[in-house]
């Protein structure tokens, strides 16, 4: 009951959050690039969904140690889950960042580094899952999982550093900078992103282990 009470606070936190910011901030100036005094609500998307793929990853590396520590098979749902869910958001991610680029930027990719580094990691993780489908015997399944979900999380750590690491038009990961209101409404928005997130990982791992007694 508690879970579902969380997700119907996440979604209408998003629809309240979204309200705002579709129709109560105001424009920003932008006399350089008029597009961007509207565009600007996309942050409010991006971000979260952006911040949630991470998180996502993040969890995935933890569950593969303490699988490959353990050797128990409930951590290799999780990181399984986890991923998928995460990959799920990093496409989401890079629709809402070419959205932004083409106004902004004036195309929808133009191979910066951080939309270069972040289709590397979108690529890595669906590595994850054609090695997952790649192998049928679960523990060794399972450990050669961990081991690239231990290694592949390098390439989220370069795709949040990228920014800093190279030139690049996408604004700093950290730092950014709002208005007190401004930020108040995207903090809401990541905690309900965030919600939405591990509530889609917790049905991913019950529909699995649906599967698994369904399959014997």
């Amino acid at each position: 009951m508690l879970r579902y009470l969380a997700l119907v606070a996440a979604l209408l936190l998003f629809t309240w959050g979204s309200y705002n910011v579709l129709f109560v901030l105001p424009d920003i100036e932008s006399p350089a690039n008029p597009p961007m005094a509207k565009l600007y609500r996309n942050v409010f998307f991006h971000v979260p969904i952006n911040v949630s793929a991470f998180l996502g990853f993040t969890a995935a590396l933890v569950a593969s140690i303490l699988y490959l520590h353990t050797r128990d098979l409930k951590y290799d749902l999780v990181a399984a889950s986890t991923a998928k869910v995460g990959l799920l958001f990093t496409t989401f991610t890079l629709l809402t960042g070419m959205m932004w680029a083409k106004p902004a930027w004036g195309a929808y990719w133009s191979w910066d580094p951080r939309q270069t580094s972040a289709l590397i990691m979108w690529f890595v993780y669906l590595s994850y899952f054609t090695l997952r489908n790649a192998i049928p015997e679960k523990p060794r399944k399972a450990r050669a999982s961990a081991v690239l979900g231990i290694f592949g999380y390098a390439s989220v750590i370069f795709t949040l550093l990228s920014t800093r690491i190279f030139p690049s038009l996408h604004p700093p990961t950290l730092g950014l900078r709002l208005e007190p209101e401004m930020g108040m409404i995207l903090g809401l928005m990541i905690a309900a992103v965030v919600i939405v997130f591990f509530s889609l990982v917790s049905l991913e791992i019950k529909i699995e282990k649906l599967k698994e007694q369904v399959g014997g």
